[in-house]
């Protein structure tokens, strides 16, 4: 199914769905006779080409695909909004960088880390947010849960796998020894 029309119809799923689809999600609105993968990503990639200079983009994510204002317009489409953008700790930050490049981890190891423990209310607000999770327990005493980021946190920071965090730097403290 080349359809001519087929990068409108996914722009326009794209647009109403307000969230990532995949290409399962993408297939499923065709019904019994879904196009298949190749032609999906063809008819993705074009659609990606034709909205280069437009006010809107083609982004993959690790959810799939969405469809959102490029950064370059971002001042302008901000003050549409009367709310100011969330404000977050230096330790929910914090601890959110650690869990992202140190995953899984424990709290234990989050407070040797931080000199500090997580508190309970940034933990709280890194599982609200929806950008960690318990992905499991240590093999050690008192089996302590481990977190790791979510597929949530990745399509948050416009990630589409792990492998696209900045590489972390030397601490200034470390650099003066």
């Amino acid at each position: 199914m080349d359809d001519p029309g087929l990068e409108r119809i996914i722009e326009a799923a794209l647009l109403a769905a307000g969230t990532p689809l995949d290409i399962h999600q993408l297939q499923a609105l065709f019904g019994d006779v879904p196009p298949d993968r190749a032609t999906l990503e063809a008819a993705l990639a074009r659609l990606d080409r034709q909205l280069s200079d437009r006010g809107v983009e083609l982004q993959r994510v690790a959810n799939g695909w969405r469809l959102q204002v490029p950064e370059r317009y971002a001042p302008w489409v901000a003050r549409l909004r009367e709310e100011k953008p969330a404000r977050y700790s230096r330790a929910v930050l914090e601890t959110l960088a650690i869990i992202a490049y140190r995953q899984p981890v424990t709290r234990a190891e989050i407070e040797a880390i931080r000199g500090v423990p997580p508190s309970t209310s940034v933990m709280n607000t890194l599982q609200d947010r929806g950008w960690i999770r318990v992905a499991g327990h240590r093999d050690s005493p008192g089996r302590p849960a481990v977190f790791a980021t979510t597929r949530d946190f990745l399509d948050h920071f416009n990630l589409s796998s792990l492998s696209e965090l900045p590489a972390l730097m030397d601490s200034p403290e470390q650099g003066k020894e």
